[in-house]
């Protein structure tokens, strides 16, 4: 009995000791959170360059049985604004502040600072200058019109790619830094950009865009979103609008290309061209024939309203401020093909990658400003003055000068 007698008071004794426990930490328990990644912090970010992923496996492994218990997928509301907690706001200033200290402020940091403040007073109103999303917020832009953000986690970047501004070697530069690609030659990842083939890095599932976080992330997808903007290196490269649409005019319709003979070249003919009886097949007998599409069919197919409410303005002549939504998100740098070398050796530097490789010298594209008055001397004064005004945004935004001289007299 004696020893029955002891057992119980040993069990009373160690009831009561538990009960001062949670009550000397009940506030600790009553904080708890059942859905712990609602707290993520950026420390939780992988810095290592062993590991592809975002979030730790531990958020990955709750958040996938979360996702499990429920019979559909929590989301975001389309309008909701997400709020970064302070500390991860007080950091973001903390390294902006941080990178702009000193007063021996280097010429390629002046011109970032330039391009960045003109950026931002565009899109603050402060240039009356309109257009579609200017004032929306990021968490407002469907999925599939973030398809040109590609995410390197390893190296916490985010590269907005915009067609015609040397983004085959971009791409080929984040092909080599996030290892997405194996060398069948050597059977290891390629490490020089110059190796990597410019037809594939054009693939899709090559890279990682905001596009694919749904399916990669489910309702975590929007929170983490503002995670990586917030803390990654974010930037692009842009270059004349005009420029650029005479570059996708010649690469596209100055030579035999079936997909975009089928799905816009002959289009154009149709619409423009004034021909009669049917069309070639294919791009390679249209050519043969000498029927193909004129730079005036071009421009008249992209002011056609018929275009956009087909859902057709091809990435290679879309506005960047719908590719990129400059408004919504702050970059960090902003390049120039005008100039690209300097601009690029910056921003190695700035990526924290220059020791890893170099960018690709490859073949330039050769498309100049000086071509503007040939290209443009049988397009009509209003009709260049209506593409202005489709392309204006991107003038404005990215501090290139109005064409005043393609605007206000007729070209011989």
């Amino acid at each position: 009995m004696g020893t029955w007698r002891s057992l119980r008071v040993a069990f009373v004794l160690g009831s009561l000791f538990m009960l001062l426990l949670i009550i000397a930490y009940w506030d600790d328990i009553g904080s708890f959170n059942l859905y712990p990644f609602q707290d993520l912090k950026h420390d939780s970010l992988p810095s290592d360059c062993g590991s592809r992923r975002l979030p730790s496996d531990a958020l990955v492994s709750t958040a996938s049985t979360i996702g499990a218990q429920r019979n559909s997928p929590v989301t975001f509301p389309p309008t909701a604004r997400i709020t970064l907690s302070p500390e991860d706001t007080a950091q973001a200033r903390a390294e902006e502040d941080a990178r702009k200290e000193g007063n021996a402020v280097p010429a390629g940091d002046r011109n970032q600072d330039v391009r960045k403040q003109r950026v931002a007073d565009v899109c603050s109103g402060k240039n009356n200058v309109e257009f579609p999303g200017r004032t929306r917020v990021i968490e407002q832009i469907p999925y599939r019109e973030l398809d040109h953000l590609i995410v390197d986690d390893t190296h916490q970047i985010i590269y907005c790619y915009v067609p015609k501004v040397a983004c085959t070697n971009w791409k080929k530069v984040l092909v080599v830094l996030s290892q997405a690609l194996i060398s069948p030659s050597s059977g290891k990842p390629y490490t020089d950009p110059e190796a990597v083939p410019a037809d594939i890095v054009h693939n899709s599932s090559l890279h990682l865009t905001f596009a694919k976080f749904w399916h990669h992330y489910g309702s975590l997808s929007r929170y983490l979103m503002a995670l990586k903007l917030q803390r990654y290196t974010k930037f692009l490269f842009v270059r004349d609008p005009f420029v650029r649409l005479i570059s996708a005019f010649r690469n596209k319709f100055g030579r035999p290309n079936e997909d975009f003979y089928k799905q816009f070249g002959s289009v154009m003919l149709r619409r423009f061209g004034n021909t009669s009886g049917s069309l070639p097949e294919t791009a390679a007998e249209a050519f043969a024939a000498g029927i193909k599409p004129t730079f005036q069919q071009f421009i008249a197919y992209l002011l056609d309203p018929e275009t956009e409410k087909d859902g057709v303005f091809n990435e290679h002549w879309r506005q960047v401020y719908r590719l990129c939504h400059p408004c919504q998100i702050k970059y960090d740098f902003i390049g120039h093909l005008e100039t690209l070398e300097e601009d690029t050796e910056h921003l190695l530097k700035l990526l924290k990658v220059d020791h890893l490789l170099r960018f690709p010298s490859g073949a330039r594209n050769l498309t100049s400003t000086s071509w503007e008055r040939d290209w443009f001397a049988q397009i009509p004064i209003e009709t260049r003055k209506e593409l202005y005004k489709l392309y204006e945004p991107d003038f404005e935004l990215f501090g290139y000068n109005k064409p005043d001289g393609l605007l206000q007299q007729q070209l011989d």
